[in-house]
């Protein structure tokens, strides 16, 4: 059952780029051992949440509070030690570098571990994502689906306790879709939290405990993904009344 203590608290959140918000007085809570799902039509806020989220960008107004402390003027990278993770929707690795170096890094640097605890926890996270084969590979050759695996594998190197998604299943096929699925919900078993920005439902639907939808810069709805992808607004806004059924 998932706990209701909430890890994260947005409050009052916005940003805005010059003249136009992007997001404007958001404020919801992200409870401890959640998968939550992030819905939304293109140009919503979505990365610009995750980016205010995890220190890209500062916001404009409001706090975010991370397990009860002010984390709003935190650096990215102390966020990172403090256990919020990312991934990126278009994979961000360092190309010239190998698959296990990649982790290495991620597991020093996001995690503060000793070389040795390092390249342990690479090893293990490698072998968790289905990319221990992959180890010595280096990152800029990889397909599409071991990039995102990659994106996933970095990200728990740095043993997150709260996971950012971005759309992590764009452009993987059916069957590949299906087993990353799979290695989100055992990552969420595992006691982390989870908020996942996707379009592909199936997922979400799957996945997820609750669903929220940013359109206009703020909540448009929230609930279980049942009814939330039954709410009129959404099919409105959204998925159109076809894609919706």
């Amino acid at each position: 059952m998932t706990a209701s203590i909430p890890v994260l608290h947005l409050s009052g959140l916005s940003r805005r780029f010059g003249g136009i918000t992007v997001l404007s007085d958001l404020d919801f809570e992200i409870r401890k051992g959640e998968i939550l799902g992030i819905l939304g039509p293109n140009g919503a806020g979505k990365s610009t949440l995750f980016n205010l989220i995890s220190g890209v960008l500062p916001p404009s107004a409001g706090a975010i509070i991370y397990k009860g402390t002010d984390i709003t003027r935190m650096k990215p990278w102390d966020r990172c030690q403090a256990g919020i993770g990312r991934t990126y929707q278009i994979p961000k690795p360092f190309s010239h570098m190998t698959v296990f170096e990649n982790t290495l890094l991620a597991a020093v640097h996001g995690a503060r571990l000793s070389s040795a605890q390092a390249r342990t926890r690479s090893m293990d996270v490698l072998h968790r994502t289905g990319l221990a084969p992959l180890a010595a590979q280096t990152a800029g050759t990889l397909r599409l689906l071991d990039l995102k695996r990659l994106e996933l594998a970095r990200a728990l190197a740095g043993d997150p306790e709260v996971l950012l998604l971005d759309e992590i299943a764009g452009g993987l096929t059916e069957a590949e879709c299906h087993s990353l699925v799979d290695m989100v919900m055992a990552i969420r078993d595992e006691g982390r939290t989870i908020v996942w920005v996707e379009h592909v439902m199936t997922a979400l639907r799957r996945a997820c405990s609750r669903l929220a939808v940013i359109y206009g810069g703020g909540i448009l709805t929230s609930g279980t993904p049942a009814e939330v992808l039954a709410d009129p607004q959404l099919k409105a806004v959204y998925l159109g009344a076809d894609d919706a059924e």
